[in-house]
């Protein structure tokens, strides 16, 4: 197993498979993009293939997640995902995407495996998606959820990120279009993970704020916290039930006691956190030989010296050197 010092033991793999995305989002990078990591010092299609099963057969792994940047931008992932798929036992696997593009590879995706999507939408308002994003493209993320929803990829979560001043009266709105078309929503305090370190506490549209305007137009009751697990959302029943919206309180509400993540960049670095600031390489002993034995010690070494906590409410808290988009979500 993948244990830490702490008890906690990860079976959830997130997978970036690119730090490279067609959107700009303000949060996340600069308008001109960043320097991408150069193809050379990407995992191959085959060496992801080869970390994920040793995950899954040696490691304890029960679900996998594909992240980016982007994924969808990643060729190969049709290939990536039917191999996961085949292993025994057979992971849970999931996507996390911006939709751009999913509306032609969802039933591809599906066919191979994929068992579910997260899709970001922040907005349904073209202009505001425009604004945030750098890019007007909402129309096509609309059509990936569409698509998504179709081939089966349920059910469908919505990832959403609140900016103040500018999308975060429209959360309401954003609720009210998931539950039409069957969604589920989950709102995403802002993390210090951009690239331009420009991340303010007091700029962050907290939990409790995004509780307080999804108040002003449903009811909201707490679902049951027993089941919650290591889940990173509080649930909330809408109305009554059965829909329910969730918030993701990594600032305000941490939950790092309960998490079974760990994640694997698209260059092949072990980070035991979304702000880890070491990273423990595995592409580098691949590269050079080493027995799938040899890879899994590595990799539970690197584990076992997970911190107890991601420290964002510590005076000394440094944001991690890699964005968002280079670390995969």
């Amino acid at each position: 197993m993948l244990s830490d010092s702490y008890g906690r033991v990860a079976t959830d793999l997130r997978v970036s498979l690119t730090d490279r995305c067609n959107l700009r989002c303000t949060y996340c990078m600069p308008p001109e993009g960043l320097d991408w990591l150069p193809t050379p010092e990407l995992l191959t299609d085959d060496e992801v293939i080869r970390l994920i099963r040793i995950g899954v057969t040696q490691l304890g792994i029960r679900e996998v997640r594909f992240t980016g940047g982007e994924p969808l931008l990643r060729r190969g992932l049709p290939s990536i995902v039917a191999a996961t798929a085949a292993l025994d036992p057979r992971p849970r696997i999931a996507l996390t995407t911006n939709g751009i593009g999913l509306n032609r590879i969802a039933p591809t995706l599906a066919e191979a495996g994929l068992d579910r999507v997260n899709v970001s939408l922040d907005t349904v308002d073209a202009d505001t998606f425009e604004k945030l994003t750098r890019r007007r493209r909402l129309d096509d993320v609309l059509a990936g959820l569409a698509a998504a929803a179709h081939a089966g990829l349920t059910p469908v979560k919505v990832n959403a990120v609140l900016m103040r001043d500018i999308n975060d009266h429209e959360a309401p709105d954003l609720l009210a279009y998931c539950l039409e078309h069957g969604y589920q929503l989950r709102f995403i305090e802002q993390m210090p993970l951009d690239a331009q370190h420009r991340w303010q506490r007091a700029t962050m549209v907290t939990a409790d704020e995004i509780l307080d305007r999804l108040s002003q137009a449903y009811t909201l009751t707490p679902a049951d916290t027993a089941q919650r697990g290591s889940a990173p959302a509080e649930l909330f029943w809408v109305d009554g039930g059965p829909a329910t919206v969730g918030v993701i309180a990594s600032v305000t509400r941490p939950f790092c006691g309960a998490c079974n993540r760990v994640r694997l960049t698209a260059d092949g670095q072990v980070r035991n956190c979304l702000f880890a600031r070491k990273e423990s390489d595995l592409r580098g002993p691949l590269r050079a030989g080493a027995s799938d034995a040899e890879l899994a010690e590595r990799w539970r070494a690197a584990v076992a010296t997970k911190l107890p906590g991601h420290g964002i409410n510590d005076p000394s808290f440094l944001q991690p050197s890699r964005p968002m988009s280079a670390i995969g979500g």
